[in-house]
Protein backbone atom coordinates (compact mmCIF):
# COMPACT_ATOMS: atom_id res chain seq x y z
CA UNK A 1 0.00 0.00 0.00
CA UNK A 2 1.38 3.38 -0.99
CA UNK A 3 1.96 5.89 1.78
CA UNK A 4 -0.20 9.01 1.64
CA UNK A 5 1.44 12.02 0.02
CA UNK A 6 0.30 14.40 2.74
CA UNK A 7 0.26 13.76 6.43
CA UNK A 8 -3.27 13.70 7.80
CA UNK A 9 -3.68 16.81 10.00
CA UNK A 10 -4.67 16.51 13.61
CA UNK A 11 -7.93 17.85 15.00
CA UNK A 12 -6.42 21.18 16.14
CA UNK A 13 -4.59 21.70 12.83
CA UNK A 14 -7.74 20.87 10.85
CA UNK A 15 -9.77 23.40 12.84
CA UNK A 16 -7.06 25.99 12.22
CA UNK A 17 -7.18 25.33 8.46
CA UNK A 18 -10.98 25.66 8.44
CA UNK A 19 -10.85 28.93 10.39
CA UNK A 20 -8.12 30.30 8.09
CA UNK A 21 -10.17 29.42 5.01
CA UNK A 22 -13.29 30.98 6.54
CA UNK A 23 -11.36 34.15 7.33
CA UNK A 24 -10.02 34.31 3.76
CA UNK A 25 -13.52 33.95 2.31
CA UNK A 26 -14.87 36.60 4.69
CA UNK A 27 -11.99 38.93 3.79
CA UNK A 28 -12.68 38.60 0.05
CA UNK A 29 -16.25 39.70 0.71
CA UNK A 30 -15.18 42.57 2.98
CA UNK A 31 -12.76 44.15 0.50
CA UNK A 32 -15.56 44.27 -2.10
CA UNK A 33 -13.34 42.97 -4.90
CA UNK A 34 -15.44 41.71 -7.78
CA UNK A 35 -15.10 40.80 -11.44
CA UNK A 36 -17.62 43.53 -12.30
CA UNK A 37 -15.42 46.20 -10.72
CA UNK A 38 -12.38 44.91 -12.56
CA UNK A 39 -14.22 44.82 -15.91
CA UNK A 40 -15.36 48.43 -15.51
CA UNK A 41 -12.03 49.57 -14.06
CA UNK A 42 -9.73 48.39 -16.86
CA UNK A 43 -11.18 50.81 -19.50
CA UNK A 44 -10.76 53.70 -17.01
CA UNK A 45 -7.10 52.81 -16.59
CA UNK A 46 -6.78 52.80 -20.38
CA UNK A 47 -8.40 56.24 -20.54
CA UNK A 48 -6.00 57.54 -17.87
CA UNK A 49 -2.98 56.18 -19.74
CA UNK A 50 -4.30 57.85 -22.92
CA UNK A 51 -4.40 61.21 -21.13
CA UNK A 52 -0.81 60.73 -20.00
CA UNK A 53 0.56 60.34 -23.52
CA UNK A 54 2.74 62.03 -24.59
CA UNK A 55 4.54 63.02 -21.36
CA UNK A 56 4.93 66.76 -20.77
CA UNK A 57 8.64 67.63 -20.56
CA UNK A 58 8.18 71.36 -19.93
CA UNK A 59 9.03 71.05 -16.21
CA UNK A 60 11.80 68.52 -16.62
CA UNK A 61 14.50 70.65 -14.85
CA UNK A 62 12.27 71.10 -11.80
CA UNK A 63 11.35 67.42 -11.78
CA UNK A 64 15.04 66.50 -12.10
CA UNK A 65 15.90 68.67 -9.09
CA UNK A 66 13.19 67.01 -7.01
CA UNK A 67 14.34 63.59 -8.17
CA UNK A 68 17.90 64.40 -7.09
CA UNK A 69 16.58 65.53 -3.70
CA UNK A 70 14.69 62.23 -3.42
CA UNK A 71 17.83 60.20 -4.07
CA UNK A 72 19.88 62.33 -1.67
CA UNK A 73 17.30 61.67 1.04
CA UNK A 74 17.58 57.94 0.37
CA UNK A 75 21.40 57.94 0.47
CA UNK A 76 21.77 60.06 3.61
CA UNK A 77 18.94 58.27 5.42
CA UNK A 78 20.45 54.89 4.56
CA UNK A 79 23.95 55.86 5.70
CA UNK A 80 22.66 57.24 9.01
CA UNK A 81 20.47 54.19 9.51
CA UNK A 82 23.31 51.74 8.79
CA UNK A 83 25.64 53.59 11.17
CA UNK A 84 23.02 53.41 13.93
CA UNK A 85 22.12 49.79 13.14
CA UNK A 86 25.54 48.28 13.84
CA UNK A 87 25.82 49.06 17.59
CA UNK A 88 22.14 48.24 18.09
CA UNK A 89 22.58 44.94 16.25
CA UNK A 90 25.49 43.99 18.50
CA UNK A 91 23.30 44.60 21.55
CA UNK A 92 20.47 42.60 19.92
CA UNK A 93 22.57 39.55 18.97
CA UNK A 94 22.52 36.43 21.12
CA UNK A 95 25.93 35.73 22.59
CA UNK A 96 27.07 39.32 22.07
CA UNK A 97 24.52 41.30 24.07
CA UNK A 98 25.86 42.08 27.56
CA UNK A 99 22.62 41.20 29.37
CA UNK A 100 19.29 39.45 28.56
CA UNK A 101 17.38 42.59 29.49
CA UNK A 102 19.46 44.62 27.05
CA UNK A 103 18.89 41.97 24.38
CA UNK A 104 15.11 42.02 24.82
CA UNK A 105 14.91 45.82 25.02
CA UNK A 106 16.99 46.47 21.91
CA UNK A 107 15.20 43.71 19.97
CA UNK A 108 11.91 45.37 20.89
CA UNK A 109 13.19 48.79 19.79
CA UNK A 110 14.33 47.43 16.42
CA UNK A 111 10.97 45.69 15.99
CA UNK A 112 9.21 48.96 16.71
CA UNK A 113 11.25 50.79 14.08
CA UNK A 114 10.52 48.02 11.57
CA UNK A 115 6.80 47.67 12.35
CA UNK A 116 5.74 51.31 12.12
CA UNK A 117 5.42 52.29 8.42
CA UNK A 118 7.82 54.89 7.06
CA UNK A 119 4.94 57.24 6.23
CA UNK A 120 4.02 57.34 9.92
CA UNK A 121 7.63 58.13 10.83
CA UNK A 122 7.58 60.85 8.17
CA UNK A 123 4.46 62.39 9.73
CA UNK A 124 6.10 62.30 13.17
CA UNK A 125 9.28 63.99 11.92
CA UNK A 126 7.33 66.58 9.91
CA UNK A 127 5.73 67.61 13.22
CA UNK A 128 9.13 67.50 14.97
CA UNK A 129 11.41 69.27 12.47
CA UNK A 130 8.99 70.78 9.96
CA UNK A 131 8.26 70.23 6.30
CA UNK A 132 11.05 69.31 3.90
CA UNK A 133 13.68 66.68 3.16
CA UNK A 134 15.07 66.64 6.72
CA UNK A 135 11.89 64.94 7.95
CA UNK A 136 12.03 62.43 5.11
CA UNK A 137 15.70 61.68 5.73
CA UNK A 138 15.08 60.99 9.42
CA UNK A 139 12.11 58.77 8.58
CA UNK A 140 14.23 56.75 6.16
CA UNK A 141 17.02 56.49 8.75
CA UNK A 142 14.65 55.05 11.35
CA UNK A 143 13.15 52.66 8.80
CA UNK A 144 16.67 51.54 7.82
CA UNK A 145 17.53 50.84 11.46
CA UNK A 146 14.50 48.57 11.67
CA UNK A 147 15.52 46.76 8.50
CA UNK A 148 19.29 46.53 8.94
CA UNK A 149 19.28 46.11 12.71
CA UNK A 150 17.45 42.80 12.50
CA UNK A 151 19.49 41.33 9.66
CA UNK A 152 22.81 42.58 11.05
CA UNK A 153 22.01 40.89 14.38
CA UNK A 154 21.03 37.62 12.68
CA UNK A 155 24.18 37.68 10.55
CA UNK A 156 26.36 38.06 13.65
CA UNK A 157 24.50 35.30 15.45
CA UNK A 158 25.23 32.92 12.53
CA UNK A 159 29.00 33.49 12.57
CA UNK A 160 31.37 30.74 13.69
CA UNK A 161 31.69 30.77 17.47
CA UNK A 162 35.17 29.23 17.46
CA UNK A 163 37.16 32.43 16.81
CA UNK A 164 35.06 34.29 19.39
CA UNK A 165 35.72 31.71 22.08
CA UNK A 166 39.43 31.63 21.23
CA UNK A 167 39.79 35.39 21.52
CA UNK A 168 37.76 35.45 24.74
CA UNK A 169 40.02 32.73 26.19
CA UNK A 170 43.05 34.84 25.30
CA UNK A 171 41.60 37.74 27.30
CA UNK A 172 40.25 39.88 24.48
CA UNK A 173 37.60 42.43 25.40
CA UNK A 174 34.04 42.10 24.12
CA UNK A 175 34.54 44.99 21.69
CA UNK A 176 37.84 43.54 20.47
CA UNK A 177 36.25 40.12 19.98
CA UNK A 178 33.34 41.61 18.01
CA UNK A 179 35.60 43.72 15.80
CA UNK A 180 38.16 40.97 15.18
CA UNK A 181 36.06 37.80 14.94
CA UNK A 182 32.38 38.64 14.36
CA UNK A 183 32.21 41.65 12.06
CA UNK A 184 34.76 40.32 9.49
CA UNK A 185 32.73 37.10 9.12
CA UNK A 186 29.42 38.95 8.87
CA UNK A 187 30.72 41.71 6.57
CA UNK A 188 29.46 40.16 3.28
CA UNK A 189 25.98 39.89 4.75
CA UNK A 190 26.26 43.49 6.03
CA UNK A 191 27.11 44.74 2.54
CA UNK A 192 24.29 42.77 0.96
CA UNK A 193 21.75 44.05 3.48
CA UNK A 194 23.01 47.62 3.15
CA UNK A 195 22.60 47.60 -0.63
CA UNK A 196 19.10 46.19 -0.31
CA UNK A 197 18.27 48.88 2.25
CA UNK A 198 19.40 51.58 -0.20
CA UNK A 199 17.08 50.15 -2.85
CA UNK A 200 14.27 50.03 -0.30
CA UNK A 201 14.93 53.60 0.85
CA UNK A 202 14.93 54.87 -2.75
CA UNK A 203 11.49 53.39 -3.37
CA UNK A 204 10.19 54.62 -0.02
CA UNK A 205 11.54 58.16 -0.46
CA UNK A 206 9.34 58.62 -3.53
CA UNK A 207 6.10 58.58 -1.51
CA UNK A 208 7.29 60.54 1.54
CA UNK A 209 6.60 63.79 -0.30
CA UNK A 210 2.89 62.97 -0.06
CA UNK A 211 3.02 63.97 3.62
CA UNK A 212 5.35 66.93 3.12
CA UNK A 213 8.61 65.12 3.88
CA UNK A 214 10.45 66.27 0.75
CA UNK A 215 11.21 64.53 -2.49
CA UNK A 216 9.36 64.11 -5.75
CA UNK A 217 6.21 62.66 -4.20
CA UNK A 218 4.68 66.11 -3.70
CA UNK A 219 5.21 66.90 -7.39
CA UNK A 220 3.31 63.76 -8.37
CA UNK A 221 0.49 64.50 -5.93
CA UNK A 222 0.08 68.07 -7.20
CA UNK A 223 0.09 66.92 -10.82
CA UNK A 224 -2.59 64.30 -10.15
CA UNK A 225 -4.72 66.67 -8.04
CA UNK A 226 -4.66 69.28 -10.85
CA UNK A 227 -5.40 66.62 -13.51
CA UNK A 228 -2.07 67.35 -15.20
CA UNK A 229 -1.70 63.76 -16.28
CA UNK A 230 1.00 64.39 -18.87
CA UNK A 231 3.22 65.96 -16.23
CA UNK A 232 2.36 63.07 -13.91
CA UNK A 233 3.53 60.67 -16.63
CA UNK A 234 6.88 62.46 -16.79
CA UNK A 235 7.27 62.19 -13.02
CA UNK A 236 6.34 58.50 -13.01
CA UNK A 237 8.86 57.78 -15.78
CA UNK A 238 11.55 59.72 -13.89
CA UNK A 239 10.82 57.70 -10.73
CA UNK A 240 10.96 54.47 -12.71
CA UNK A 241 14.35 55.41 -14.19
CA UNK A 242 15.76 56.35 -10.76
CA UNK A 243 14.63 53.11 -9.12
CA UNK A 244 15.89 51.06 -12.07
CA UNK A 245 19.31 52.74 -12.05
CA UNK A 246 19.70 52.24 -8.28
CA UNK A 247 18.72 48.58 -8.53
CA UNK A 248 21.12 47.96 -11.43
CA UNK A 249 23.96 49.77 -9.64
CA UNK A 250 23.25 47.80 -6.47
CA UNK A 251 23.33 44.51 -8.39
CA UNK A 252 26.62 45.50 -10.03
CA UNK A 253 28.20 46.48 -6.71
CA UNK A 254 26.97 43.26 -5.10
CA UNK A 255 28.58 41.22 -7.86
CA UNK A 256 31.87 43.15 -7.56
CA UNK A 257 32.18 43.22 -3.79
CA UNK A 258 30.72 39.88 -2.71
Amino acid sequence: MRPSRFERPGAVTFVFYVLALAFLIASVGSVDLSVDRLVHGVPRIGDLVGRMVPPDLSRLPSIGARLLETFQMAVVGTVIGIAASLPLAILAAKGLSPHPLVYVSVRGLISLFRTVPDLIWALIFVIAVGLGPAAGTLALAVDTVGFCGRFFAEAMEETDKGPREALTALGASRIGMVCSAVIPQALPSFINTSLFSLEKATRSSVVLGLVGAGGIGIELKVAMDLFQYRQAATIILAIFILVLVVERASTWLRAKVL
